[in-house]
């Protein structure tokens, strides 16, 4: 008598879940050239503790919400793990716009662990805005390894911020939604 045994490859796969998931709209950065964070309050967490990250982790924050531009005015944004900056985006110079939807998307890898020098993480993300008036969409995309100042071995918060160029009244950005998801 034979036994035959069936194994789901499927099964084999991590499971992906939510870390955080924002539960109302982030404090507006408007008419300042001030940093001001993309995040408010909602459940789950944005901390990894100090040796928690493990090689070959990888993330995926995914941004929505509204926004305001003064015609070539620009706005820089930067992923942070507590005050160390992992990526910063080019300025990138704004149409006029008014309460727009905008897109942010980050993809973050952990390559390697250790002390700052020893770790590294590649950060990649994609900016879209809808210009209504025309129809069309504008953006960037941006690509960070940042191997020099990332510290596994300490406490890690996420952070996203905006920074304006300009501290002109049309200039406004807030995010409505905001989810953190572990993928690998």
């Amino acid at each position: 008598m034979s036994t035959s045994i069936y194994i789901n490859p499927f099964q084999l796969l991590p499971t992906n879940y939510g870390l955080f998931s924002q539960t109302g709209d982030s404090v507006p950065v408007a008419a300042t050239t001030t940093e001001g964070t993309l995040i408010d309050g909602g459940v789950g967490s944005l901390s990894v503790p100090a040796n928690g990250f493990k090689i070959g982790d990888a993330f995926r924050a995914d941004f929505g919400g509204l926004m305001s531009a003064h015609n070539g005015n620009t706005i820089t944004i930067r992923v942070k793990a507590g005050a160390t900056i992992l990526c910063q985006t080019p300025a990138f110079t704004m149409p006029s716009i008014t309460n727009q939807v905008w897109l942010l998307s980050i993809n973050f890898n952990i390559r390697a662990i250790g002390a700052a020098g020893a770790a590294e993480v590649v950060t990649l993300g994609n900016f879209h805005v809808l210009k209504a008036s025309s129809g069309t969409q504008e953006g960037f995309g941006f690509n960070t390894i940042n191997n020099t100042t990332f510290d596994t071995t300490i406490s890690n918060t996420l952070d996203v911020t905006v920074q304006w160029s300009s501290n002109n009244a049309s200039n406004s950005i807030y995010s409505d939604t905001f989810v953190l998801n572990k993928i690998y």
